[in-house]
């Protein structure tokens, strides 16, 4: 069934990468989709904060970042638990109003964020979800990701989801907590732990300020 889209518009609260993670038992893999943008603005007729998933060209073309006022057309997400935003496959996107403020020396860091392929190669640490959701929202190199799990891959059909929050920014940064590690459910009951040098091994080809 085709869905009609709807318009939206509204000012960028902050702009970040919507990355999906696939995981089984000690095994990841990212899928590197594109951008969520954080409006405050207007969805059809109600008003308030509301999250919308733009594609990779479009960010190129209009290098969103904090400040910007924006709207175009959306479909709500067939499945959220596979998108942390509410609205897809964005189109016709017009900026209404730009920005002519610094970005933010930060935390939190608020410029118009790089490409995906320099979110790849940066490589990101788990972070605390309750710091997530308090302090690094608005900030290009936090991430909220959409999590599928195989449990069994002898039963692929078997999964389970959830989101898990990431820090693509500064080793350095002040108000990054790492938070519990995280487990990952297995079949017959077994889990794997992900351990901190995980993300030490990811992260160990930049500096503290990189």
């Amino acid at each position: 069934m085709t869905m009609d889209k709807i318009e939206w518009s509204g000012r960028i609260v902050g702009v970040q990468p919507r990355i999906r993670l696939s995981r089984s038992f000690d095994q990841r893999q990212h899928g590197y989709q594109g951008y969520v943008l954080g409006i405050d603005g207007k969805c059809e007729d109600e008003s308030g904060e509301f999250l919308v998933a733009v594609g990779k060209a479009a960010h190129e073309k209009h290098q969103f970042r904090a400040g910007m006022e924006v709207s175009g057309l959306a479909v709500p997400v067939p499945d959220p638990r596979l998108e942390t935003a509410g609205l897809y496959k964005t189109s016709g996107i017009k900026v209404l109003k730009g920005t002519e403020n610094e970005p933010s020396a930060g935390p939190p860091f608020q410029g118009a964020p790089p490409d995906l392929e320099t979110y790849r190669d940066r490589g990101h640490r788990r972070l605390d979800a309750r710091t997530y959701d308090s302090k690094c929202l608005t900030c290009m190199w936090g991430c909220r990701m959409p999590v599928e799990m195989i449990i069994d891959h002898w039963n692929p059909s078997h999964k389970r989801y959830r989101f898990e929050t990431f820090c693509y920014g500064p080793k350095s940064c002040s108000i990054y907590r790492a938070g519990p590690a995280r487990k990952v459910p297995g079949r017959k009951g077994m889990s794997y732990t992900e351990e901190d040098w995980v993300d030490e091994d990811a992260t160990a080809h930049r500096d503290m300020d990189d």
